[in-house]
């Protein structure tokens, strides 16, 4: 588990289902993402990935809790996800992160995401990573660029285009 000044980083649990499916049914949440909100079997498989994770590989996504209220508010972390998006993508661990519409803004996805990313570069020794994001997403673009990705390429993805970004060493 981390701890920030606001927020608790920890492995997800089955738990985790209901405030995931209600996250994932936010507008502001999936609109960069499928175009609509994720089904509860889609939520579901999503969150077993998450917890495969963290048996298979010792590291994935954290569940980020608001540390005042007990709500979880988010995911981030890195992960492998097998995209199949080509050598200069697949090989490398992935960041991902997504928060609830109601704490869009606030700084909160870059105080974890930059929490999960020191932590996985201590438990690895690796800084370099990769992530796709809308292209229309400058939010995301905005994060990714203060945790230090630079775009090096577009794919398409699940029929959406994608900006391809990494983190070099």
């Amino acid at each position: 588990m981390i701890t920030t000044d606001r927020l608790l980083l920890r492995p997800h649990t089955i738990e985790d289902m209901d405030a995931h499916v209600a996250m994932h049914a936010e507008p502001e949440v999936y609109r960069f993402l499928a175009g609509r909100p994720s089904t509860r079997e889609e939520t579901w498989l999503r969150l077993l990935r998450f917890v495969g994770h963290w048996t298979s590989f010792d590291y994935g996504l954290f569940a980020v809790v608001d540390r005042s209220t007990g709500k979880l508010i988010g995911d981030t972390g890195l992960a492998h996800f097998c995209r199949e998006l080509g050598p200069d993508f697949d090989p490398y661990p992935e960041t991902a992160w997504i928060f609830s519409a109601s704490v869009h803004g606030n700084g909160v996805a870059f105080e974890a995401a930059s929490a999960a990313h020191a932590w996985f570069e201590a438990k690895t020794g690796k800084r370099e990573a990769v992530a796709i994001i809308n292209p229309d997403n400058a939010a995301s673009l905005r994060l990714a660029g203060k945790l230090g990705y630079e775009a090096f390429g577009r794919a398409t993805y699940k029929e959406h285009d994608v900006t391809m970004l990494r983190r070099m060493p």
